[in-house]
């Protein structure tokens, strides 16, 4: 879900590479520039290939990580219902990340080495799964909010110009919609139940409105990547314009919850038509996304226990596979 944290020292790499041929480049633009999509083998400069590589892994590191925070209420949902429906949302995070990979894959990296960008630190995710889920209520403000602030990011990924993510995207996005429905759904139950629950719900709004609003990433003025990304026509909107439309979707919701959104600035513009919000605290989102939010240890510490956990399994079907090639070949000698 997610394409906000970009690595610093990019552009600087870009300027001591050697053009491009200039004709190579020409045509590639075309192609983009003609609403084509860009294969694994057709030609592209190097920095194209790394902004997708990057995110493309980042989003699908996002999709991973994002497990924990809805894992922590599995064993605590409230109905059997409850946990299935989360257990079913879950496992379709996992899916999604796995289809990114894939996509990332195409572009020359392993998933291995993908991986070990995220478990050594280098590689970033979504700063929003490094706050924590301390009710039940959360997963429904996560499914509301940040599945919601997903789809508004994602959608537009569905006409990427590289093709792997663009079609990746379509099936994500559909089911990302529903993940969306089934948190508001927690929120509206919640917020038409007791007052003890409804006052849940205010809570988790209260706590996930400003870091779900920094997930579309910094201020355009801010953005160090977006005139590449939007020529290449990897990304079709600016951070503001989209976290604009995801504001306008979500308060007139937000309204019909009868919750009140914790920011007091926040007025409806008649002239403009759209909602104005206060100012964003982007030293918090610089914090988080350096590692100093309050559950990024713990987020990559579980990555790294589950990588050496599962080192066992991972040795074992590398050993059948070597074992199980070696008898095809042995059986290929014999049958000659």
């Amino acid at each position: 879900m997610y394409t906000q944290a970009l690595n610093a020292d990019e552009s600087q790499r870009d300027q001591t590479l050697p053009a491009p041929d200039a004709a190579k480049l020409a045509r590639f633009q075309a192609v983009i520039d003609a609403e084509d999509k860009i294969e694994p083998n057709d030609w592209m400069p190097d920095a194209y290939r790394r902004t997708l590589q990057r995110q493309i892994s980042q989003h699908a590191h996002s999709e991973i990580i994002g497990m924990q925070p809805e894992g922590n209420w599995l064993t605590r949902a409230p109905s059997l219902k409850r946990k299935a429906t989360l257990l079913a949302k879950i496992q379709d995070e996992a899916g999604h990340g796995l289809y990114l990979y894939s996509a990332a894959e195409t572009l020359g990296l392993s998933r291995e080495a993908y991986c070990d960008q995220l478990l050594s630190g280098k590689a970033k995710y979504s700063s929003i799964f490094n706050y924590p889920t301390l009710t039940w209520a959360d997963m429904g403000a996560i499914g509301w909010l940040v599945d919601g602030a997903a789809i508004m990011n994602q959608i537009p990924l569905c006409r990427c110009s590289y093709g792997p993510y663009a079609r990746a995207m379509i099936r994500i996005c559909k089911e990302e919609s529903f993940h969306q429905r089934q948190g508001y759904e927690i929120m509206v139950t919640l917020a038409h139940g007791t007052p003890a629950q409804k006052a849940m719900a205010q809570d988790a709004l209260d706590r996930f409105w400003w870091p779900v609003l920094m997930m579309f990433g910094p201020s355009d003025k801010d953005s160090m990547h977006s005139a590449d990304s939007t020529k290449w026509k990897i990304k079709r909107f600016s951070n503001d314009e989209l976290r604009q439309k995801f504001i306008d979707a979500t308060i007139p919701q937000g309204r019909y919850l009868g919750l009140t959104f914790p920011d007091p600035d926040l007025t409806f513009n008649d002239a403009t038509g759209h909602w104005e919000h206060g100012v964003i605290d982007w030293s918090e989102f610089k914090r988080v996304l350096a590692g100093d939010g309050p559950c990024n240890r713990q987020r990559l510490k579980a990555r790294q226990t589950a990588e050496a956990e599962g080192a066992w399994v991972r040795d074992a079907a590398r050993a059948y596979a070597a074992k199980r090639s070696q008898r095809q070949a042995t059986s290929q000698v014999a049958a000659e």
